[in-house]
């Protein structure tokens, strides 16, 4: 069992703080593409023997892409690799790019679960982030996209945007409710030194405010979804009946997946792979017969801390009898630190299962640095 990313490096414009790679200039994006079905013929052997679960169009924006484009990624990867009777198949999209045709015409094509970027309602907030869409077009986007089939259906949400108060995060979720999807991902805004937030933040022209209050609206999240019906699987996701993405989920718990394209990442449970993020060094290797990538073999110290990394984040948790198998010595070095967490109430333990409380989720990344092997 294995998973398929693709990352399709445009976008129309550059979100202020997006500091995923990608490029605005589109001209070539043909040839890209046609680079990236190549890369998928050239990478067979990553995965070996695995099936294909999951297909994933990431980015930038993959909604850019003509349906011919994405049926030509979607009909290599059938045709190049063993994949299941009905894998989930992703496509990332930005709301202003879907119209009731190429929505019905990517439904037509395979794609059967949309994840659609609409991080707020507030058009003085997509304004700031320099979003291209506006609140209209976020929540029309949604209404098509059901009436084109799409009942697989995610919208992603911003919290710990600066505001005086919580009133317009408690608006967005209350209408992100309201619309009926089956999955919520929300991501906490993160100033990263490279973008145009970066920037704004270093000239004291943006100033943020102070982790509490990303911290209640976290607090929020996690009583106001519950309360709707949704269940928070992951730190950042929360799903009705169980609607989990397949794709995401498989990485939490360390399935392998292979990942295409400029500054993709993969990873077969002994390696890490890294593509080189630029494209026209990409296109430049790859119409040489050369993958441009980086190939790191993991320790057992890296296995251990992805281990604890990705299943701390779930409502799975780490299974000591697992790790303990698994990684004797170093499950014992940590194991105080476990106790310790256990008994401050940031972590829960049950029989073998080892979880965040919800104390612990507000918490989830200065938790987990305290018991990665360094």
């Amino acid at each position: 069992m294995a998973g398929i990313y693709i990352h399709i490096p445009f976008c129309k414009q550059a979100c202020h703080y997006c500091d995923f790679h990608f490029s605005t200039n589109q001209s070539y994006k043909s040839l890209m593409i046609e680079c990236i079905v190549r890369e998928l013929e050239m990478q067979k052997k990553f995965l070996g023997d695995s099936r294909i679960q999951s297909i994933y169009l990431g980015g930038g924006t993959p909604s850019l892409l003509s349906v011919k484009e994405i049926a030509s990624i979607i009909n290599t990867i059938f045709a190049q690799y063993s994949v299941e009777a009905a894998p989930e198949i992703t496509l990332e999209a930005n709301p202003d790019d879907l119209t009731k045709d190429y929505l019905s015409d990517l439904y037509r094509a395979g794609i059967n679960r949309l994840s659609i970027g609409i991080q707020s309602f507030h058009n003085e907030f997509l304004k700031f982030m320099n979003r291209a869409h506006n609140a209209e077009e976020a929540e029309r986007a949604v209404h098509i996209a059901r009436d084109a089939g799409f009942e697989q259906l995610t919208v992603d949400l911003i919290y710990g945007i600066p505001h005086i108060d919580h009133s317009v995060f408690e608006k967005d979720l209350e209408k992100m409710v309201a619309l009926g999807t089956c999955h919520i991902s929300a991501y906490c805004l993160t100033i990263e030194e490279k973008t145009v937030f970066g920037q704004w933040e270093k000239n004291g022209k943006l100033i943020m405010p102070g982790e509490e209050f990303a911290a209640e609206q976290l607090e929020i999240l996690m009583e106001f979804l519950p309360h709707h019906g949704f269940e928070q699987y992951e730190i950042s996701n929360f799903a009705r009946d169980e609607r989990y993405s397949v794709h995401n989920t498989n990485y939490w718990k360390g399935i392998p997946y292979l990942g295409i394209g400029p500054g993709a990442h993969s990873f077969n449970t002994t390696h890490r792979q890294y593509n080189i993020s630029n494209n026209h060094l990409y296109i430049k290797n790859i119409k040489e017969g050369s993958i441009p990538a980086t190939l790191e073999t993991l320790s057992e110290e890296d296995k251990f801390n992805e281990f604890l990394l990705t299943g701390l984040r779930t409502k799975w948790g780490i299974d000591t009898l697992t790790i303990s198998q698994t990684f004797p010595s170093l499950y014992k070095g940590i194991k105080p630190d476990l106790n310790r967490l256990v008994e401050t109430g940031l972590l829960s333990q049950t029989e073998h299962k080892i979880t965040l409380t919800p104390a612990g989720k507000l918490l989830a990344d200065e938790i987990t640095a305290q018991l990665l092997v360094v």
